[in-house]
């Protein structure tokens, strides 16, 4: 295991798990992740691990339990070798190859090591209860020593691992806190989307869609557009700074989750933009390249958008491509891209 502990450090993770592995995080909240069940949480909820916002303290606040944290913290003194908690993935399966561990103010009750375990549950079989001792449990990260207030990236020394997973068991040694927690995989699309009579979304990440490359996410990431719904707010959006240059425009890369045969319709969602929506937006596609400069294809010519609003652009075309390329003229902000087509 490759271990990423600066800032610096950080940020070669973020270009490894982005552009070599082309991987998200396959157990967030805002992907639809879930705990299914926790052996502890007694001063701050599991939940908390997989909330897409950064993690916050107040140390006036205190609750019936104890001093409030933002996270996932057991009780003192637990007797067995560890505390844990299985999420259920927002995704069909994923290949895994990294993640994060942030113990961010937890100092003096963070957890001192953890590992994770994967496990996967064919669609098909029985909706039971997930057991902890499972005996399919797989260790895809051997135990690590976590240090208080820090956020631990890591990679697996073998990459991506050779099987999916649909499940994840977090476990910490033997107690304490942990405020969010990242995994990172290659999406498994469901095999139903084989059918090329199916019209999809070709771009969502649970079909496989991927954001590679963006000019500008100063209020929110382009993997924000990729997800599912309509979403809540403004934060779960990509959106730009203001520009103050003439002609100016952002853009956003996405890798489809399959070479197309036939694009249907576009849909740009400017949901809760109502006063930052881009003025115009235009829509090309690629085959085979992926960088801003690369030969694009016009499917969505120069469009005015406006507040708040689902806008659906018919292309009916047979068309091989594997990428799209959203422009957003002047600068501002999207909330949710759809490319339909098989």
């Amino acid at each position: 295991m490759t271990n990423f502990y600066n800032k610096e450090q950080e940020q070669e993770f973020r270009h490894i798990i982005s552009n070599q592995y082309r991987c998200t995080d396959v157990i967030g909240e805002k992907l639809g992740g879930k705990i299914l069940s926790v052996s502890d949480e007694w001063f701050a909820a599991a939940e908390n691990l997989i909330k897409p916002n950064i993690p916050i303290r107040d140390a006036t606040r205190f609750t019936h339990s104890g001093a409030w944290y933002d996270g996932w913290e057991t009780r003192r003194h637990n007797e067995s070798d560890y505390d844990w908690v299985i999420i259920k993935m927002g995704v069909n399966a994923a290949q895994i190859v990294g993640g994060e561990i942030d113990t961010a103010f937890f100092n003096g009750n963070h957890a001192p090591c953890v590992s994770i375990e994967g496990l996967y549950i064919d669609p098909n079989e029985d909706k039971l209860i997930i057991s902890e001792k499972d005996p399919r449990w797989v260790t895809l990260i051997d135990k690590f020593e976590c240090s208080p207030s820090q956020n631990h990236c890591f990679i697996r020394g073998d990459g991506l691992t050779e099987e999916p997973y649909t499940h994840i068991k977090l476990k910490m040694y033997p107690d304490g806190g942990i405020a969010r927690f990242r995994l990172y995989g290659k999406v498994i699309p469901p095999t139903s989307l084989n059918n090329q009579e199916n019209i999809i979304d070709l771009a969502y990440v649970g079909n496989g869609g991927v954001a590679l490359d963006v000019s500008d996410e100063h209020f929110g990431c382009a993997d924000n557009l990729l997800l599912p719904g309509r979403g809540h707010d403004m934060s779960d959006g990509w959106e730009t700074k203001r520009s103050r240059e003439l002609n100016h425009s952002d853009w956003a890369i996405i890798q489809l989750g399959h070479m197309s045969n036939y694009i249907n319709k576009i849909i740009i969602d400017t949901a809760h933009y109502r006063g930052n929506f881009p003025q115009y937006i235009t829509v090309q596609g690629s085959n085979g390249h992926s960088s801003a400069e690369g030969e694009w294809i016009e499917l969505v010519s120069k469009s005015k958008t406006g507040p708040d609003k689902i806008h659906e652009f018919t292309v009916d075309k047979n068309i091989n491509i594997d990428h799209v390329k959203l422009t957003i003229i002047p600068d501002g902000g999207v909330k949710r891209l759809r490319v339909l087509g098989n």
